[in-house]
């Protein structure tokens, strides 16, 4: 749904409204930021007018270079980052903040933006400006990156207990190849975050009283890579013992297969060895002729089945 937010200071409070003439006839130095979510090109040419700022398109945006990523110009600070949703589609954000305020252009509903509405309503003291609530997105989006690889976690954890000799088929190995492309969308997504963050941190956009938060951001960021390598290498063991229950599976299957053979090579021998009807074979005239091949097939058999009983190959 297309939707514009402006959020400025007022009594001690900050508050939102939604029309951007009120932008225009009100002292600007009273917003903190302005939200685009999905609006129409002529709304984002308005506000380039007004507040002399650029507006990437979103073939801009998801360029994967650092210097479309991430770009300062003497008054302005241009960040481009993507931001997952729930079903691991991505959608860029472009963050621009220019004379303390920040604009923030995206096409879809974001949980990180509702959470940070919320931190700010219930501390506006905490977001005097748009350097803070920039942080604060970058925060909440790494909290969130933070619940989805946990979630990940889980479910890695739940397939590697139902992993099992009998459920070794296409459909598990489907959903191992799942969770690993699911899991390097988690990892290209918090290296996106990790690369903008360290920019910021060397900033000089960036007051000094956020350089901590922006450093517990590194921090957190890190301990997400490391957790998402661990998840990986879980996913690599899953695949590794798949394939090790699948070879047991054809092991088994040959070796029935060998066993069966084997059992019918002496039956086969005698049948081929009476098959002949050479004119000189004693027992082709004889009457038990037929019935002695028969009991001579029979106990060949059994004596290949009591000799793999025995070896316990069987």
């Amino acid at each position: 749904m297309a939707e514009i937010k402006l959020f400025y200071h007022k009594d001690g409070v900050v508050r939102v409204n939604r029309s951007l003439d009120f932008l225009k006839s009100n002292p600007i130095q009273n917003f903190l930021w302005i939200d685009l979510n999905d609006v129409d090109e002529e709304v984002e040419n308005e506000l380039e007018d007004f507040l002399k700022i650029y507006i990437q398109e979103e073939e801009e945006m998801i360029e994967i270079e650092m210097s479309s990523r991430y770009i300062e110009t003497n008054d302005t600070l241009v960040v481009n980052s993507n931001f997952l949703l729930s079903n691991f589609e991505t959608d860029p954000v472009s963050f621009i903040l220019k004379n303390n305020i920040l604009v923030t252009v995206r096409s879809e509903e974001l949980i990180s933006f509702h959470e940070t509405v919320k931190k700010i309503s219930a501390n506006p003291r905490n977001y005097p400006t748009g350097a803070h609530v920039l942080v604060a997105l970058l925060e909440t989006r790494v909290e969130y990156d933070a619940d989805m690889i946990e979630h990940m976690t889980q479910k890695i954890t739940q397939l590697s207990n139902s992993l099992s000799l009998q459920e070794a088929d296409e459909e598990l190995l489907s959903e191992i190849k799942n969770l690993q492309e699911k899991t390097m969308m988690l990892r290209e997504n918090i290296i996106d975050k990790q690369r903008v963050v360290s920019s910021m941190l060397r900033s000089e956009f960036m007051p000094l009283e956020l350089q901590p938060k922006l450093s517990m951001i590194i921090k957190d960021i890190n301990s997400l890579v490391e957790h998402i390598k661990f998840n990986f290498d879980r996913l690599d063991y899953l695949q590794d013992t798949f394939l090790g229950y699948v070879n047991i599976e054809q092991n088994k299957i040959i070796k029935i297969f060998t066993i069966v053979s084997v059992i019918f090579m002496p039956p086969t021998l005698i049948a081929s060895i009476y098959g002949m009807n050479f004119e000189i074979m004693p027992e082709l005239d004889k009457k038990w002729g037929y019935p002695i091949a028969l009991i001579l097939m029979v106990f060949s058999s059994l004596f290949i089945l009591l000799y793999f009983k025995k070896r316990k190959w069987l």
